[in-house]
């Protein structure tokens, strides 16, 4: 039987674990953090639970088939729901509008209050729809790497249809085009943010994002996002994987350009480091740092390694002491000047003076999250990956502008209404996750060929070695993290 390494425990490193040993590989996981599921996991403050990264659950068939691949029934483990509605917005105007779950519910919505025809509404999910169709089967489920993807039926069909899946506008360009109204462009324009990206630079390809959301749906975990994690270490474990915690990763051991194992240090035992061998590693360790800290020897894809990263994010967890009826699981609070946001963040490095707020309140499917009367506010605003800002001054100045800007819109003092605070940045995602810079998506998707320049699931110079999560290809998200371990086990 052979033996393989995973290099951490998020979500990809978890799918990989399940996938491999169903192989029949002898699988072990080394995670140097206390638990696991790296942003996919969450913790509890003076009686608030928060999860601690991603907010957003779709496409639930990836998790299910990892329980079906090894005989099992999903929904004897893990249960969710699918969302009725699926994000409030708000403007500083006055103006509310709910991003209901039923596409024609949601193209009336659109209609009454911002007076586009729901007709020219649903037609562009349809178009979402057909672009994620024919992109699905080439950029999410084989390597973009390998000549046989672009010789295939599925290849040729994106061919055929390249000047209609947006490659060579921006994702702004189509939808002002489109649409042409201001708020109705900057909510599909927010689409961008999935991947850490600027929609007035980010190809239109990424106007497949809706399709998800409204076509198939956005669900919650009754358990919360971490019961995602939860449920995929107890599967891996009833399969065999083993999980080692707080051991950090120091080397992978290479000879004459072959895997040979990992250098490992075990943070409970005063870091004692011991070699152990391998026939393959996984890592899904941000690519950045795989190679430039646990492969110093080894030549590195520099040219790769060092495009653009994605946007990053701080977040305030608050324990706000009332309940908001006009507040949903999902919200946001837009910034009158989007473009100017954009450029603020990517050009200038900084955060926008008026950021738009997005606000994930779990307790309002689970409401035991929050005491009661309470609610679990995890706030989010896009930040510009580390840099070396000063953001002990951005995050103290920031903080006082979202109160504010939270305040006007919906007629509260929400500083009196704080009672328990933690923050994470991008200097602390690095920290926790070992993000290049705090980035949240790896390589930013700035560009028409962002997609060729993420890393492959595998390494084309050193043998048995391989890649997963957000970093590499396909990209950053909980769908795409797990879809990097399906390519990768196929690859493997």
């Amino acid at each position: 039987m052979k033996r393989v390494a995973i290099i951490g425990a998020g979500i990809a490193g978890i799918a990989s674990a399940i996938r491999l040993a169903h192989k029949g590989y002898e699988v072990e996981v080394f995670e140097a953090n206390e638990y696991a599921g790296g942003k996919l996991s969450s913790f509890e403050q003076d009686g608030y639970r928060f999860d601690a990264g991603p907010s957003l659950f779709t496409l639930p068939h990836l998790v299910e088939e990892l329980f079906q691949l090894v005989g099992k029934k999903a929904s004897d483990f893990f249960e969710y729901e699918r969302l009725s509605t699926i994000c409030h917005y708000f403007w500083e105007d006055g103006t509310r509008l709910n991003a209901y779950a039923e596409p024609s519910k949601f193209a009336q919505e659109v209609e009454k209050i911002l007076g586009i025809s729901a007709l020219k509404v649903e037609q562009f999910l349809k178009d979402s729809a057909f672009k994620y169709e024919v992109l699905d089967g080439l950029f999410l489920q084989d390597s973009l790497h390998k000549l046989s993807t672009w010789t295939s039926k599925k290849a040729l069909r994106g061919y055929l249809n390249l000047p209609k899946l947006g490659i060579f506008g921006t994702m702004n360009h189509a939808n002002e085009k489109y649409f042409r109204h201001p708020k109705l462009v900057q909510l599909f324009n927010r689409y961008a943010t999935y991947n850490g990206s600027d929609p007035y630079q980010t190809p239109a390809t990424l106007n497949i994002i809706p399709h998800l959301e409204y076509n198939v749906g956005a669900f919650f975990p009754k358990k919360g996002m971490v019961d995602i994690t939860n449920v995929l270490v107890d599967l891996a474990k009833s399969i065999g994987v083993k999980f080692h915690f707080q051991y950090r990763v120091k080397e992978i051991l290479t000879q004459n350009q072959q895997v040979k194992g990992i250098r490992v240090a075990s943070q409970d035992r005063e870091e004692q480091e011991q070699e152990l061998f391998f026939d393959k590693v996984v890592s899904n360790m941000d690519v950045t740092h795989t190679y430039r800290k646990l492969l110093p020897q080894s030549p590195h894809p520099d040219k790769l390694l060092n495009q653009p990263k994605s946007s990053s994010g701080v977040i305030f967890y608050w324990g706000v002491k009332k309940s908001f009826p006009e507040l949903g699981l999902h919200n946001i609070l837009f910034s009158d000047d989007y473009r100017e946001e954009f450029r603020v963040m990517f050009e200038d490095k900084k955060i926008f003076n008026d950021p738009t707020v997005y606000i994930n309140i779990s307790s309002k499917h689970k409401p035991d999250d929050a005491p009661e009367g309470c609610e679990n506010w995890f706030v989010l605003i896009n930040a510009p990956a580390n840099e070396g800002q000063d953001w002990d001054k951005l995050i103290q100045d920031l903080r006082q502008q979202v109160i504010q800007k939270v305040s006007r819109i919906l007629s509260c003092d929400l500083a009196s209404l704080i009672e328990t605070e933690a923050i994470l940045d991008p200097r602390s995602i690095e920290l926790k996750t070992s993000s290049a810079q705090g980035a949240l998506y790896g390589n930013s998707s700035n560009n028409k060929y962002a997609a060729f320049l993420r890393h492959a699931n595998f390494s084309k110079t050193i043998k048995d070695l391989y890649f997963v999560g957000g970093s590499v290809h396909p990209g950053g998200g909980i769908p795409l993290a797990l879809s990097s371990a399906k390519i990768m086990a196929k690859e493997l």
